[in-house]
């Protein structure tokens, strides 16, 4: 029996119309490879998470922080859009907190000093007069123990865990904190934080992430257009100090409640140097959260990132500090605005402002806060 012979030309013609492989789902991943060695030989490690559709998240053990995210553009193209480093050394020769989880108190402290059920406790002044994210040593240069979670129920995880000791960097009580990274499958990256204490101490805990949404070395971010769901923000002194009054946005350069460019008003600000370092007040929701905070879009690539939260506040600012002396990856040079945070928290001071939502946790409470960083294009 004779057999019909196919010609080659039809056959690749034919096989070049089946699905290719790419077009098929991805299966999630969780791989950890080694990032390097610290001084007293303490090995870092890195962890790279992939959700269904091909996103990657890259986290250390140092600091607990986020060196990669690369997500799609409304192409499909992937680009990295967190500014960092290539290796460990870049980020402990210092740097102003890429990809940092800071605490044990995120932001400023008036004075270096709080009172605490009639205790006054001083902390560290690592800027200017006032303590920052935790002092000299806070929770983004400590090396946190890591447990990959890889069948997570909303995709790959990555729980971290350090406990700070009674007294470290002035604070009181032992701490015990862990920060969960997830990524899940609709392009969201989620921030878990939970923390327990045998004593009363300030906590308020915040993720710092540089995003520039067309890459991070794609120059400023003065075109990316940014709402920010908050009528109001609470003014601050020349040391970014709150006042202690919430004010309404509206009328000011601070006006983010319609879609807006960062770069449309900057220059209206009287701030040294110009550029926006606020806390914005936020509108909060009906139920329990993550709630709705904020949304930047680029218009040159299409990537939205929108965040939500369970914090009462969320510090906007526009890379104000950067002057192009931190070579990034790739030698990528990170001059002013090359970067953009939305760091979602309690206010700025709160230990010392009884007004403000309160930043105590006492023993039998627990901490909890939820952020969530979602990806999509348009």
């Amino acid at each position: 029996m004779s057999r019909s012979k196919v010609p080659l030309g039809a056959l690749a013609l034919a096989l070049a119309c089946l699905p290719v492989a790419a077009d098929a789902p991805k299966e999630a991943s969780l791989t950890k490879t080694p990032f390097g060695k610290l001084a007293d030989e303490t090995s870092i490690d890195l962890y790279a998470l992939t959700n269904k559709a091909g996103t990657t998240a890259k986290v250390m053990t140092y600091g607990g922080i986020l060196t990669e995210l690369h997500v799609p553009d409304k192409n499909g193209k992937t680009a990295d859009v967190v500014l960092g480093f290539d290796d460990l050394k870049g980020y402990l020769k210092g740097h102003p907190y890429f990809g940092s989880n800071a605490g044990r108190v995120a932001n400023r402290v008036a004075g270096g000093k709080f009172t605490l059920d009639g205790k006054e406790y001083t902390l560290e002044k690592n800027n200017g007069p006032n303590a920052l994210h935790g002092g000299k040593k806070g929770f983004d240069k400590v090396v946190w123990e890591a447990q990959p979670i890889r069948g997570g129920p909303h995709g790959p995880a990555l729980k971290l865990t350090y406990t700070s000791p009674d007294g470290e960097e002035g604070y009181p009580g032992k701490l015990t904190a862990t920060v969960t990274y997830t990524l899940t499958d609709d392009n969201g990256l989620r921030i878990d934080y939970e923390a327990v204490t045998d004593r009363a101490t300030p906590v308020n805990l915040a993720h710092h992430s540089y995003f520039n949404l067309a890459g991070h070395d794609s120059g400023d971010i003065l075109g990316h257009v940014l709402t920010i769901e908050a009528d109001r923000y609470t003014p601050t002194d020349k040391t970014l100090i709150p006042t202690g009054k919430i004010e309404p946005v509206s009328g000011t350069p601070l006006d983010f409640t319609k879609p807006t460019p960062i770069g449309r008003r900057i220059k209206e600000l009287k701030t040294d140097p110009v550029g926006y370092d606020h806390n914005f007040v936020l509108r909060g929701c009906a139920g329990k959260g993550p709630c709705p905070a904020a949304r930047v879009r680029d218009p040159k690539t299409g990537r939205v990132m929108e965040v939500l939260t369970t914090e009462p506040g969320i510090q906007f600012y526009s890379g104000n500090f950067l002057d192009g002396s931190d070579k990034g990856k790739g030698g990528a040079v990170y001059k002013q605005y090359a970067g953009f945070c939305l760091e979602a928290q309690h206010f700025p001071d709160s230990v010392n402002h009884p007004d403000f939502p309160s930043v105590i946790l006492r023993p039998g409470e627990k901490y909890r806060q939820t952020t969530v960083y979602r990806f999509s294009a348009e």
